[in-house]
């Protein structure tokens, strides 16, 4: 057989469609008859609802239904991460809300300007309720604000106490460190249409795991699974955040039913921006360290505020605490953690889900150790990075880490950004007293990928032309799935890419799957697919055996492709003869395991100018060296990074959802929520390096959402190195050049004390 297709850089295949418009997201699918929803939202934070008057909206021209809880005849809605049943939602509230958006009625008309004009005239009746704003203030009270009947609106989770934590420690170094609330702001926000009239129930939705979804959809309105086929057409980007289910699809779905004709739902940006929130953790930590630049203890306090219902965004700090030590080989770990609900939106899963506020916070106390005992950033990490040779190891958190050689990538990215050189300049303008104050910072980070459900389903078909097919239970939403997964079969078949088509997202063509999710999908998919081939290739290879008058262990895949017998590539036979050797169609499906989450890594460096007059910052250079094991298609990997890390710079710099007091949010359109674009970065350079995992056949790792982990921190040292002669040692984050200009303008006062919550 030629060269091996795998880890050459191979366009995507998608794109094409892609760019011209011809892929169709759920927006685009009308069928006859289709009716549209719009959701009535509460203006309010907390309150009772006392009454709701529809009369006028029901009157309004060509509205055909509005439901409230009471009609929709729908309760609570199947949690996808159910922390406690009190937390969870109904599809439209009934009789209290507890976030300014959420749902309390619907109107389903013939237009989406009818049922808009109808929504606004609907009269919600309510009595305000106190408001809890403050999620650090709620743990340390034990309020039970949001959820009286619970007694309670916060779960803690205390691991230890560790013995002598700190005992080892010349000194430590303290810290509260802020993980901002950010939007997730995809392209395309939610989006369903369900559609009763034929002979079962079909959903049209933009979701990055449609099996997930149809059970989900199907618990919660009463079904039986295979009364429902739920098909994920082209979706506009997930970023975990449509990793499951919302009330709202729910509500749509029961709409549907009662009226017994499709409706569609597309959610509007500003609803998005109400609702699809991520990240916001504060971190107490303490950082124990030797005299001699040894990291030998951590301790860590973490408050999350979830929101109003607690669910996916109180599950994942159990990440943040397997990740907390880092790259380091810390010792003595102590992480625990408060989870509360407050009257902000409920908090979800956003590109890294939890991974990225144990990196930030670990390499914030790493910069600052660094400082305190006078040694440089990228020498105080090389001291404490786990050794090669140490691998596979526990962590004293539990991270079951697979492989590294953490050195290999921060000494690439220091060669690719110039760190000598960087450093002399940044001594230069000191000096000279420019008020364009250089800073570099640095961030080495490791994940987990596919930290939950080591399996996938997968089946590949050779087909009678000697075309073939694959489908498998993952869900591209933009990570080139199609491209990566056709490349395996061709490789291990010698089947052209172009004849072999793709199947995926629809619970009628596939018959189960995990969906996309944690980086998940080339270790668990991509595996599934390389193992489906290797049955395939066995069945093959026993009816060429047959065909050749050879033995089977002989049997290859052919140079030209087909099968042919070593060494004797004139004796051979296509793929269509093979297939048609038999009755029995050459097929094989399968689910298949691996042995364990995998742990990427990287060092990520970023080079920042900061006006000392303005709090102005600029980027000037980002290097971004990261590891994910052997790269399947390079081209598409460094496109992940890009994204990586445009979206980790966004959360430095840019992103940051706000309320007021009394949970208004005063972040409700692009003109308020900061995003980064093309004008505000600079070129990225990204480079991998590649350490293989020994826990799947293709030795992949995640790399989705490595690079957001891997930037965020860069930024935040970056721009406090820039500062830091100033004694400025900690700014929050997003650093807005108003809030650097404050710092700037505070340097050298008072210290604020740091006062830690008691779980």
């Amino acid at each position: 057989m030629a060269g091996s297709i795998l880890g050459t850089e191979v366009v995507r295949r998608e794109d094409g469609t892609l760019l011209t418009g011809e892929g169709r997201y759920t927006g685009d699918i009308r069928p006859d008859g289709l009716l549209t929803a719009c959701f009535v939202r509460s203006a309010a934070a907390h309150a009772e609802v006392v009454g709701i008057d529809t009369g006028e909206a029901v009157d309004h021209p060509g509205v055909v239904a509005v439901h409230t809880a009471a009609s929709l005849g729908v309760g609570k809605v199947k949690s996808r991460m159910s922390l406690d049943p009190h937390f969870e939602r109904e599809a439209l509230a009934s009789e209290r809300v507890r976030f300014a958006g959420e749902a309390v009625a619907m109107v389903v008309a013939e237009s989406a300007a009818a049922a808009q004009d109808a929504a606004d005239l609907v009269m919600v009746d309510y009595q305000p309720l106190p408001v809890s704003m403050d999620a650090e203030a709620a743990v340390c009270a034990g309020s039970a604000t949001l959820f009286p009947e619970r007694g309670s609106d916060t779960m803690v989770r205390v691991f230890g106490p560790v013995d002598g934590l700190h005992d080892g420690a010349d000194r430590v170094v303290e810290a509260r460190i802020v993980h901002n609330r950010m939007a997730v702001v995809p392209m395309e926000p939610h989006a369903l249409l369900a559609d009763p009239t034929g002979d079962q129930l079909t959903v049209w939705v933009s979701t990055q795991g449609v099996h997930a979804t149809r059970g989900g959809l199907a618990e919660s309105l009463g079904l039986a699974q295979d009364e429902i086929r739920v098909i994920a057409p082209w979706v506009g980007g997930g970023f975990g955040a449509k990793g499951g289910w919302s009330p709202e699809h729910v509500a749509v779905v029961a709409a549907a039913r009662h009226l017994g004709r499709p409706v569609v739902w597309n959610e509007t940006r500003a609803e998005n921006l109400l609702s699809m929130h991520a990240r916001d953790h504060v971190h107490y930590a303490r950082l124990g360290v030797t005299d001699g630049g040894r990291m030998v203890s951590l301790e860590v306090v973490a408050v999350v505020d979830a929101g109003a219902y607690p669910g996916m965004g109180g599950v994942l700090p159990f990440a943040t605490r397997l990740m907390a030590p880092g790259v380091y080989g810390i010792d003595k770990v102590q992480f625990d953690y408060a989870v509360a609900a407050t009257n902000r939106a409920p908090l979800g899963a956003f590109r890294g889900a939890g991974r990225p506020q144990a990196t930030l916070t670990i390499e914030r106390m790493a910069d600052l150790a660094a400082a305190e005992l006078g040694i440089d950033p990228v020498e105080l990490r090389r001291r404490n990075y786990l050794a090669p040779e140490s691998f596979p190891l526990v962590t004293p958190t539990g991270g079951a880490y697979d492989s590294g050689d953490y050195e290999k990538a921060l000494d690439r990215a220091c060669d690719l950004v110039g760190y000598r050189e960087m450093r002399a300049e940044q001594a230069e303008r000191r000096v000279a007293g420019d008020p364009r104050r250089l800073g570099i910072g640095v961030s080495s980070y490791v994940e987990v990928t596919a930290p939950v459900g080591q399996s996938e389903h997968a089946v590949v078909e050779v087909h009678r032309d000697g075309s073939a097919t694959v489908a498998v239970g993952t869900a591209s939403h933009g990570q080139g799935h199609e491209t990566a997964f056709t490349m395996i079969a061709a490789d291990r078949l010698g089947i052209d890419m172009d004849r072999i088509a793709y199947v995926q997202s629809d619970t009628a063509l596939v018959a189960r799957g995990d969906g996309t999710g944690g980086s998940r999908s080339a270790q668990l998919g991509g595996s599934a697919i390389h193992a489906a081939c290797g049955e395939v290739l066995d069945s093959a290879r026993l009816r060429a055996a047959g065909l050749l008058e050879a033995s089977a262990d002989d049997i290859v895949v052919g140079d030209n492709g087909g099968l042919a017998v070593a060494g004797v590539p004139s004796a051979s036979v296509s793929w269509a003869e093979v297939a048609a050797a038999s009755d029995e169609p050459l097929r094989a499906e399968l689910d298949h395991a691996t042995d364990g989450p995998t742990f990427p890594f990287g060092t990520h460096i970023c080079v920042v100018e900061v006006d000392a007059d303005t709090g102005r910052v600029t980027l000037l250079r980002f290097v971004a060296v990261d590891d994910a094991g052997n790269l399947l298609n390079p081209l598409i990997v460094a496109g992940q990074q890009h994204g990586g890390v445009a979206s980790g710079i966004g959360q430095a710099l840019y992103e940051h959802v706000v309320y007021d007091d009394a949970g208004n949010p005063l972040t409700t359109g692009l003109a308020d929520y900061a995003m980064g674009s093309a004008a505000e970065f600079c070129d990225f350079t990204v480079e991998s390096t590649i350490t293989p995992t020994p826990l799947n056949p293709l030795g992949v790792k995640g790399i989705g959402e490595a690079a957001t982990i891997g930037a965020t921190p860069a930024v935040q040292n970056a721009v406090i190195d820039a500062l830091s002669d100033l004694g400025i040692s900690h700014i929050d984050l997003p650093l807005t050049p108003e809030r650097v200009w404050q710092a700037i303008q505070s340097a050298g006062g008072p210290v604020t004390e740091i006062t830690w919550p008691t779980l």
